[in-house]
C-alpha cells in the first residue's frame, strides 16, 4: 500500500520506502517507464521517495541495523508472511518496533469478501476489497510474533462500519465506529499492531549521568573539638573521628 504514508510524522533522520513489483505497479505513472529512485508516492501531502525495489522476505538491510519497520498490509501481499516477519525481526535493532496493519478476517468487510469471492466463482460480481492474499487473524499474528521474541506494546481494531460502496453511505454508518470500540473491539474491519523486538539476557546502558554519585545536600559535623593540643613526637596521631573524646596523658 504506497500511498499509505506511515512515516510523514516520524522524527528519524534518514526514511526509505521498499516496495515489491505488485506495489511498484500501484504507483501512478506505473505504465511508463520511470526510475525508482526518483518516482514519489502518490498525494499532494506525501513526499516520500521510493528509495528500495526489494521483497518483503529479503529486505536489503544488514542485522541489526533499522529502528523501526512499518508493514502496511505488508503480509497480506507476501507469499510467504511468516518468512517476512523473520526478515523484519533479522533487520531491527534489540528494543526495535515493528508496526503492522492488516484486515481482520473476522468483520462485516471480510464476510463481504468472502461473499463476493463465493460469487466470483459462479461467473458474477466482483471484490470489494483488493485481491489480496490470505487474510491474517491478530491472534495468529501474536502467535507469529510470539515465536520471533517480540512482544506485542499496543494493538488497535478500527473502521466497525458496515461494507458499502458508496462513500455517502459510509459517512452516514460513521456512528457505528464510535458504538464499535465499546461494544464488539475486535470485530473493526482493520487492525494495527506496535511491537517491540527483545533480546533475552541483554541489559541496556543507561546514560553516565544517572548512574553517577550524588553529592551530599549539606555537610555532616564529624567531630566538635573544644581544644587543640599539639602532639609530641613520642605520641601517636588520634584519629579524627575519636580526637574529641579521648583523654590523653603528658609524657
Amino acid at each position: 500500500m504506497p500511498m499509505l504514508d506511515g512515516l510523514r510524522a516520524n522524527r528519524m533522520p534518514h526514511h526509505w520506502l521498499a516496495l515489491g513489483e505488485e506495489g511498484l505497479a500501484m504507483l501512478p505513472g506505473a505504465g511508463v517507464a520511470s526510475r525508482p529512485t526518483t518516482d514519489a508516492v502518490a498525494g499532494p501531502d506525501s513526499l516520500r521517495l521510493l528509495a528500495l525495489l526489494a521483497d518483503p522476505v529479503a529486505l536489503p538491510f544488514e542485522d541489526n541495523s533499522l529502528d523501526l519497520v512499518l508493514l502496511p498490509h505488508t503480509l497480506e501481499q507476501s507469499l510467504d508472511p511468516h518468512a517476512a516477519l523473520r526478515e523484519v525481526e533479522r533487520v531491527l535493532v534489540p528494543e526495535g518496533r515493528v508496526v503492522i496493519s492488516g484486515l481482520n478476517p473476522v468483520s462485516l468487510w471480510a464476510l463481504r469478501q468472502h461473499r463476493a469471492r463465493l460469487y466470483q466463482r459462479m461467473g458474477r460480481g466482483r471484490l470489494y476489497l483488493p485481491d489480496a492474499g490470505e487474510f491474517i487473524g491478530y491472534h495468529r499474528l501474536r502467535d507469529w510474533l510470539r515465536l520471533l521474541s517480540f512482544e506485542v506494546e499496543s494493538a488497535r481494531f478500527g473502521c466497525y462500519r458496515p461494507a458499502v460502496r458508496s462513500n455517502h453511505w459510509l459517512e452516514r454508518f460513521a456512528w457505528m465506529d464510535r458504538l464499535g470500540e465499546h461494544w464488539w473491539p475486535i470485530l473493526g474491519a482493520a487492525y494495527f499492531v506496535v511491537a517491540v523486538k527483545r533480546v533475552h539476557g541483554m541489559r541496556l546502558l543507561e546514560p553516565a549521568w544517572r548512574t553517577a554519585p550524588q553529592r551530599a545536600a549539606a555537610s555532616v559535623p564529624v567531630t566538635n573539638r573544644a581544644t587543640t593540643q599539639k602532639p609530641s613526637h613520642r605520641t601517636s596521631l588520634v584519629p579524627a573521628a575519636v580526637a574529641g573524646t579521648t583523654d590523653r596523658k603528658k609524657v
